[in-house]
This record gives structure tokens, sequence and C-alpha cells, in this order.
């Protein structure tokens, strides 16, 4: 019997040193030691056997068992180790490769006009307001002096959700919106960016959905001229010192007197070129005195209180500032484009 396991060893060992991979020995594990192996049966068999020898072939079955085991676990062991090696220099990383810098991303350009906007703007001590996005007739129209009827609704194609609910067309209602927090109190001032929706062609100057920035200043004693230093101070902040303005006469429902506002052009300085179709001006925005129609909606008494409100669109001013041709670039997340706007 010692000798069967002398034998069933000395095979064991030679498979175990021949094995290749991590289930050859499992195997191997399984027929040698396992409840139906060889080393078992030979166990189960010593009730045969005297009771002088039956300890001493115990032992040496232990013995064997125990080499077996630790020739597995050692094999096991390398294979393992070898794996961990072959895997390792398929995956090595040569530490005397430069370094690859990691890209830093950057502010969008449009994102970095209105950030520009909004800073100057607290800088002349207004406040930032915000307000939804999917209106009210009430706030959108009619709290602007644009009643269901009035023609100039015509000039805004917009998208209605149902009879009195629609994405907003500008950002007017904020103003409308905060005015009516102050209970007819003032002062107010404040700007109000947010996206605004029109039913429009895409095109390389007009899109469905753009940004828009309207300021608001409701007080006592507000004049026209209160108007045209803020506007003054912002196109020289925006566009240069040297920049001038000019005021137009224009119409628009929520403000009396409306005007267009101009700035001379920053790439001609005012002789003549193609940013500014050859006149020497370039139109940034509308603007007004607000209506007393609006003041009076809002709680305001007209005869106390008299304010003025702009608007402008973010995307004509990021266009004109850094010569962007189209103003599908803005939303198309073109790498290409956004990259060169790094220190935008």
């Amino acid at each position: 019997m010692q000798d069967r396991l002398q034998a069933l060893k000395e095979e064991a060992l030679l498979k175990i040193e021949q094995a290749s991979d991590l289930k050859a020995l499992q195997d191997i594990k399984v027929s040698y030691l396992g409840k139906k192996g060889p080393i078992t049966e030979v166990l189960k068999g010593m009730g045969k056997l005297s009771p002088e020898e039956r300890p001493v072939v115990g032992a040496y079955a232990n013995e064997v068992r125990d080499a077996i085991t630790s020739a597995l676990e050692l094999k096991i062991s390398e294979l393992e180790q070898a794996v961990i090696e072959e895997k390792l220099k398929k995956e090595s990383i040569d530490v005397t490769l430069p370094g690859r810098p990691v890209r830093k991303g950057n502010a969008h350009p449009l994102t970095a006009v209105i950030e520009e906007i909004e800073d100057l703007f607290l800088t002349m001590g207004f406040t930032v307001a915000e307000g939804p996005e999917v209106e009210t007739d009430y706030y959108n129209f009619e709290a602007l002096n644009l009643p269901k009827d009035h023609p100039a609704r015509d000039m805004q194609d917009s998208f209605f959700i149902t009879e009195d609910i629609l994405l907003r067309t500008q950002t007017s209602p904020v103003q409308a919106r905060t005015m009516e927090k102050h209970h007819g109190r003032g002062p107010v001032k404040i700007i109000s960016p947010g996206k605004v929706y029109r039913r429009d062609d895409d095109d390389a100057t007009h899109s469905h959905q753009f940004m828009q920035i309207e300021g608001l200043v409701v007080d006592e004693n507000v004049r026209l001229s209160d108007l045209k230093g803020v506007l003054e101070t912002f196109a020289k902040k925006m566009f240069g010192e040297e920049r001038k303005i000019r005021l137009r006469p224009s119409f628009f429902p929520f403000t009396e007197p409306s005007v267009e506002m101009d700035i001379s052009c920053f790439k001609c300085g005012g002789k003549g070129c193609s940013i500014c179709k050859h006149t020497g001006w370039i139109e940034i925005l509308g603007a007004g005195m607000v209506h007393p129609n609006v003041l009076e909606m809002a709680g305001f008494d007209s005869k106390k209180y008299t304010g003025f409100a702009f608007g402008m669109g973010p995307e004509r001013i990021a266009m004109l500032k850094y010569g962007i041709d189209d103003i599908r670039h803005f939303y198309t997340n073109d790498l290409r484009f956004l990259k060169q706007f790094k220190k935008a």
C-alpha cells in the first residue's frame, strides 16, 4: 500500500510540474485529492491492515497528501505570478515618455459675453433677475402693453403650448414680475438674461432659440438722459472707450418714447466698411422709457415714477466682438470653433 501511495505521489508531482494553466492544476487536485480520488481509495482499504501497519500507512498517506497539496499551491502561485508579469509587460508604462498635458476647458464664447455684460451692469448697481421660460400670455404680452388684439404681436411669431401658455418671446416678463413684487415702490434696477423662443427660419443670422438680456430701471425722476448714460457706458466698456453712440427714434409697445442705439463702427472707426454696411454705425440694441401703462399695470403710480428699459442679444454682440459670421456656430458644439475662444 505504501508502494501504491508512493507511485501516486510521483505521478501527481509529475503532472503538477507539467501543468501549464490553472485549470489543469484544478483538475489534478480533484483527481488525486478529491473524495473519489485514488488516495482516498487507498485510505478506505486501511481496514484490512494490521493494527501495527495502520498508523504507519496513515502517516505516510498524510505525507503524500501534504506533498501534493504543497506542490499544487507552489505551482498555482508560479502560474498566477506569470500571468501578472505577462499583463505588466503588455500594460507597462514607459516612464521616460513625456507627460500628456491635461486639456483644460474654457467658457463658451456666448457664456463669456453674457458674464462680461452681467459683471458690467453689476458694477453699475444692477441686480440679476430670472424668470420662467414657459410663460403666461399675460406676463409675456398683456402686462407689457400688448393686449390680445395688438398688431405688434405679429412681430413675435410665438410657440404657444395652450391658448394662454407659451415659450417666452423675450425676457421682458421678468421685468413685469419684478415690478409686481415691489408693490408699487421703487427703486427697481435689474437686468434679466435668459433664453427666449420665436418661430423663425434658422440661418446665419436667425435662430428659433436665442439669448436675450434686458434691463430695467424704475424710480422717481428717471430720465432719458439717464438711459443714454447707461448705454454709453455699456458701449465703451464692451467695444472700446473711443466708441460713440447715437439714438434713433423707434417703436416698442412697452416703451414711449422708444429708441434704437447704434455704436460707431469699431472696425473702420466710422469711415464705412462691410461690418457697418458702409454707414459707419452698427445697430446694437433697442431701448426706451417705460410706458405709463406698463407701470400702472405693475402697481406703480406713473405720475410719481418713471423708468427706462433696454434689450440686447448677446449672440449679436458676440458675433460683432469676435468676428463670428454664423449664429449657428454657438449651438452646434463644433470643437474646432469653440477652441478658438480659450481667452474669450
